[in-house]
């Protein structure tokens, strides 16, 4: 986490900022929340959790869990470096279309264009590449699509579109793996078809989503180095905004050494066949969607009627935990889908809560709210590439799949605890 003492924004001072500087929401800017992220979210979990991993076990079975663990981690790393970089760029932006939606356009065209080249490849290391290319891009999209909550709702209704947000990602994990399993006897095929549809859905989603111009928005003048100081956030002076950034990696950990994972659990450690695990792999998304939307949906709405958002976070990962403990007890099938429910019903309910604790932590609302998201959403990135090294680790180093469950249920309780001291949030 990238923490610095003392070091303003490189945006607008709040005196000089109005209290809303981006347009207010439309009716029809909530759902599109929800489409825009069910278009990021299938593209991005068909390719990592289904695509990569058949095309990974095609080029080389033997050293498939290691590949993807270094296809993985080192395309996140990529992210990493691009997500902040483009919500700062984003808070200076100006133009026609506001500070956020050109930069969402960039990065869906250049991930759709990765995605039309990535299922040609035959070697590992070009696979990482482009890899690299599709996860930059995905962060260019995320970045400034962070930060559109804090710009263009109040508080009070940030819980009922961060439900919204929520419908979109689970319904997106689910459709990702189906479709993916689905198209994975072809797998240029599947890569092309997930890059059209989600340059298909971006373009509606900036069409409906516009910003007022903000041309004549106010910027300081740049400074390299003060731009560059301004990625650090003092964890002493905002203790919330770093105890956000932990819990949220360490959920995101737990979660991701399952869903990265999941491919493998299927084929070695219940066993199946590559057939068979594309698949269940398919009727795990299915198993998923429903609890995860009802639990988003009922989260949201009742985070905004309570004003209360921790106890959402620690009933989820109560949930990861409970999931993981059912597989290690029993390796069967019918195990798997039930912990595939339990996975469902605590991301969906952890993904509505933290978002609006997210929003609520940022140091500068206003001024410099993308770069600070995109600082949190580090978290889930740099959780994700972990994810696949703890998994691979546990496997190769710790006796199996047993020792990855075993692993992922400590982390899982750390980023529940890990909530506990973020203080403004109840």
């Amino acid at each position: 986490m990238t923490m610095s003492p003392d070091v303003p924004a490189v945006t607008t001072p709040d005196s000089q900022l109005p209290t809303r500087v981006s347009a207010p929401a439309g009716r029809a800017l909530m759902p599109f929340l929800g489409i825009i992220n069910f278009a990021i979210v299938s593209a991005g979990l068909g390719f990592s959790a289904v695509l990569l991993p058949n095309q990974l076990t095609l080029l080389d079975a033997d050293n498939k869990v290691s590949n993807l663990a270094l296809v993985t981690s080192v395309s996140i790393l990529s992210a990493v470096i691009v997500q902040p970089l483009v919500g700062a760029l984003s808070d200076r932006t100006r133009s026609r279309w506001g500070r956020r939606l050109p930069w969402m356009l960039a990065g869906g065209l250049l991930m759709a264009a990765a995605f039309c080249g990535i299922g040609l490849l035959q070697s590992v290391a070009l696979i990482v590449l482009l890899a690299c290319v599709v996860q930059a891009g995905s962060a260019t999209i995320s970045a400034p699509l962070a930060a559109l909550i804090a710009d263009r709702y109040e508080i009070d209704r940030r819980g009922m579109a961060s439900a919204f947000i929520g419908f979109g990602l689970n319904l997106g994990y689910a459709a990702g793996v189906i479709v993916a399993s689905m198209l994975a006897f072809n797998l240029p095929l599947a890569y092309v078809a997930f890059g059209a549809g989600l340059t298909v859905l971006l373009i509606a989603f900036v069409l409906v989503a516009r910003d007022r111009p903000n041309k004549d928005m106010a910027v300081e003048p740049f400074s390299l180095g003060s731009f560059l100081r301004s990625f650090w956030i003092n964890p002493v002076k905002n203790p919330a905004f770093a105890w956000a950034f932990v819990a949220r990696f360490l959920f995101i950990l737990a979660f991701f050494i399952f869903q990265t994972y999941l491919f493998f659990i299927i084929s070695d450690y219940l066993k199946l066949s590559l057939a068979d695990t594309n698949s269940l792999i398919g009727l795990t998304g299915l198993a998923s969607i429903v609890p995860a939307i009802i639990a988003g949906y009922i989260t949201g709405a009742l985070s905004d009627k309570l004003g209360r958002r921790k106890i959402f976070l620690y009933i989820a990962s109560a949930l990861a935990v409970a999931g993981y403990v059912v597989l290690i007890a029993s390796p069967t099938v019918p195990a798997l889908f039930l912990m595939t429910v339990f996975m469902g019903l605590g991301f969906g309910m952890y993904l509505a809560s933290d978002s609006v604790v997210m929003t609520q932590v940022l140091p500068n609302l206003e001024g410099s709210a993308a770069k600070d998201l995109g600082i949190l959403n580090l978290a889930t990135l740099i959780g994700q590439s972990v994810a696949a090294i703890v998994a691979a680790s546990a496997i190769n180093l710790l006796g199996g799949y047993i020792s990855m469950f075993f692993v992922a249920i400590g982390i899982a309780v750390l980023g529940a605890l890990a909530v506990i001291p973020i203080r403004g949030v109840r």
